[in-house]
């Protein structure tokens, strides 16, 4: 009793520490052309000190990017941070080369334009930086944003969509600050709770139908979702899309990566307070932010404990709900869209993966982790899959502690946990799952559209600690039907590749070559020698060694900038 005591103690203080702040709603940026400028920041998170932070357009966090499916879109991203970073755009089902993993990086100055068509359902998306070793500093430090696409079904239905008002975007996080209230990227005491970069927030929302969408962009940590008095709310829609029909839930529980989109009713509730809350006590053990992240108290986590978020429940947000709008939504639609899952029984393949700890033993926790035996390896293709290739990858989680799984290029459906059949708020399209230790997941997916030789696409835990660690593994996608082998990038080719000696880079616009130059894997770069032509340059290789390269082209009008590989 004495503990619980205690327990309820520090939590009602630690919402004393912080005096009730109003909810930063993020700016938003509409098409086809969207600037996004990563730059240093500062944020006072407490009276008196500065925080440095990192941001897009700002202090901290990202302007929402709001498209339209079937638009033809450019994102200028620009990189002042003084690091190398990229940008990946979570959930989006795009070309490897635009997809922003490991492989196409950002250099300090330069600007990355990727150009794609949005093929996505409407949902809510997000993008944060994707660098080895350095996702979970620069994500921890506040470059993460929305982005919500819209449809034609979606626009038939009768739901919020009034932004920042009926219609409001949640990032949930939990930090660490030391000393000097600055942020400690690699902590296990992330023992102060934000949403939006906003600690102890709230804000005013109608006496409606309110959407809240929320995104897990924690490091590591898992929230039990729920309201205040066990209210009800309704999920309509997970990472990949809307559901069949709204779901009506108290709690669901959301893993880093992970997007869900909610409705509240609020009506006849004017002038009350309610809570979103993380209902963390209710976690079994084995999730990180339950009472023990490990299946067991016999685990050690390094920091875990004391810390009054963990297995306690806390506040989220407070929703101070006010007079109605006009032409809000006061009832929550019985159906929503028709969602067809891939048939078991279309799959070529099953792969399989095993998660695992890199060291056995109660000290597991504070370790890496594995798939498949193996770390990640910059230069190791761990799968190359046939376009079109429909298949069931099934999950086994060997470890004590669960893992979020994210695979990038292409969303999926869960046939089943543990050979059960998911609960009907897992059945829509997926790109993030959960798995609990010694459970085993089996979903199935189709590589549909884009191929590469070169350039892979990522799947890892999106727990930020475990995949910058090394849990986390790259595949090709094939086009065994393709006879050229030379790829073409909006406008630019870069061909032999593979290369011995020389490479050939056509472009279509013609523009005044600065220099050129090659980026190892490991960071270290070379300046290489080129002759200018009519229509591009030609570079020798000659110099570098056997391996794979980001070849840079600095030209008037910016850089070019792929990923080859030196025979």
């Amino acid at each position: 009793m004495k503990k619980y005591l205690l327990l309820a103690a520090s939590l009602f203080f630690y919402n004393l520490a912080f005096a009730q702040n109003a909810l930063l709603i993020p700016p938003v940026l509409n098409g086809p052309v969207y600037n996004l400028n990563l730059q240093p920041g500062t944020v006072n998170f407490f009276a008196g000190t500065a925080t440095q932070t990192l941001g897009v357009n700002g202090n901290i966090l990202g302007p929402t990017l709001i498209m339209q499916k079937g638009d033809s879109i450019t994102l200028n991203v620009t990189n002042q941070i003084a690091d190398t970073t990229t940008i990946h755009w979570h959930g989006l089902h795009v070309a490897p080369y635009n997809d922003g993993g490991p492989h196409t990086v950002i250099l300090p100055n330069t600007t990355w334009s990727p150009t794609f068509t949005v093929r996505d359902h409407a949902s809510t998306y997000w993008y944060h930086p994707h660098l080895h070793h350095k996702t979970n500093e620069h994500v921890s430090k506040g470059i993460a944003g929305f982005i919500i696409v819209r449809d034609n079904d979606e626009a038939a239905l009768s739901l919020p969509r009034t932004y920042g008002v009926d219609d409001i975007p949640l990032v949930l996080q939990t930090k660490d600050f030391d000393a000097n209230n600055q942020i400690v990227v690699m902590s296990n005491n992330d023992d102060v709770a934000m949403v939006n970069a906003t600690i102890n927030p709230f804000v005013q929302v109608p006496a409606q139908v309110v959407r809240l969408r929320l995104l897990n962009g924690s490091s590591q940590r898992v929230f039990n979702i729920g309201l205040t008095n066990n209210q009800p709310f309704h999920v309509i829609g997970t990472d990949g899309g809307l559901l069949n029909n709204p779901i009506s839930l108290t709690r669901y529980i959301i893993s880093p990566g992970e997007r869900a989109e909610i409705l509240v009713d609020l009506n006849n509730l004017q002038g009350q307070t309610i809570h979103l809350m993380s209902y963390a006590s209710e976690l079994a053990n084995g999730y990180y932010g339950a009472t023990y992240p490990g299946m067991g108290p016999g685990l050690v986590m390094t920091g875990y404990n004391p810390n009054p978020l963990n297995g306690a429940n806390f506040n989220l947000l407070a929703l101070q709900v006010v007079a109605p709008i006009p032409g809000g939504i006061s009832t929550i639609p019985s159906s929503l869209v028709s969602n067809t899952p891939i048939p078991a029984a279309q799959s070529n393949i099953t792969r399989n993966l095993t998660f695992m700890p890199a060291q056995m033993g109660p000290n597991q926790l504070n370790g890496d982790f594995m798939i498949n035996n193996a770390m990640f390896d910059m230069n190791v293709i761990n799968y190359t899959i046939p376009l079109n290739n429909t298949e069931i990858w099934t999950l086994t989680n060997q470890s004590a502690i669960s893992h979020p799984f994210h695979i990038h290029d292409v969303p999926f459906y869960i046939l089943d946990r543990n050979g059960q059949t998911p609960p009907p708020v897992e059945q829509g399209r997926k790109d993030v799952v959960m798995v609990r230790p010694q459970e085993v997941v089996r979903f199935i997916t189709q590589f549909t559209t884009f191929s590469d030789p070169m350039v892979p696409y990522m799947y890892h835990c999106h727990m930020l600690t475990h995949e910058d660690g090394g849990m986390m593994g790259q595949f090709i996608v094939s086009n065994p039907n393709s006879t050229s082998s030379i790829p073409a990038y909006e406008g630019c080719r870069f061909y032999p590749n593979p290369t011995h000696g020389v490479l050939m880079v056509q472009m279509d616009n013609a523009s005044n070559i600065n220099y050129t130059e090659a980026i190892a894997l490991n960071g270290q770069k070379t300046w290489l020698p080129f002759e200018q032509q009519q229509h591009g340059i030609v570079i020798q290789l000659s110099a570098l060694p056997t391996g794979n390269y980001l070849i840079a082209v600095h030209t008037d009008n910016g850089v070019v900038q792929r990923m080859i590989s030196k025979y």
